[in-house]
């Protein structure tokens, strides 16, 4: 269960009982096999006991919980009614992203490009010594490569914040190097390269 008001995540401890979890305190995602629709995404968290714990969380808490499309409901002080808080939050969000302003975003080291993401793309993540920054490891939704970036805790947590300026590992990994040579590899060998050949 997801806490919009909060940025917290709610899972169970074997010390305290429950924890409130910040998504920059995952430490991995993975999607489960089986069941396409919902995703179920086993993760695992540092907690405040001081633990690191699993949990399971579906593709519509990962992803969607975050930007306030969710159960619940509060108070507007101006007609003093309970009114579902989705309404306002789903309003608020498709307006930015209209703008093309992204809840979450990283940089795509193969494109040399940033691309806007949601946290089921995360699968890796790896506080700072101070904590106040992550280092997330991110498969890109476009080409597929991995690309790992060093944000603060806050453009993980906080949908819609972006930092101003984050860490890129220049790094291209050797599954995308080989992924990389054999697409090429591939085109070389095509029929739409020898066309492309003769009309040069």
């Amino acid at each position: 269960m997801y806490d919009v008001f909060r940025t917290r995540y709610e899972f169970s401890c074997p010390e305290r009982g429950e924890a409130q979890v910040a998504l920059s305190s995952f430490r991995r995602i993975e999607e489960l096999p089986g069941a396409a629709h919902p995703a179920v995404y086993e993760v695992s968290f540092d907690c405040g006991c001081g633990g690191r714990h699993p949990g399971l969380v579906t593709h519509d808490e990962l992803d969607w919980a975050p930007l306030g499309l969710g159960d619940g409901v509060f108070l507007n002080l101006m007609t003093a009614k309970l009114e579902p808080l989705e309404d306002e939050l789903a309003d608020l969000a498709a307006r930015r992203i209209q703008a093309g302003e992204w809840p979450w975003s990283f940089f795509c080291y193969p494109e040399e490009r940033p691309r806007p993401i949601f946290p089921s793309s995360f699968f890796l993540l790896a506080p700072a010594d101070d904590r106040s920054s992550v280092g997330i490891a991110v498969r890109c939704p476009v080409c597929g490569s991995v690309s790992v970036n060093l944000v603060s805790a806050d453009h993980v947590d906080l949908p819609f914040h972006n930092d101003v300026e984050i860490g890129v590992v220049e790094h291209v990994f050797p599954a995308d190097a080989e992924r990389a040579v054999e697409e090429f590899s591939d085109e070389l060998y095509s029929a739409r390269f020898d066309a492309r050949r003769l009309s040069l």
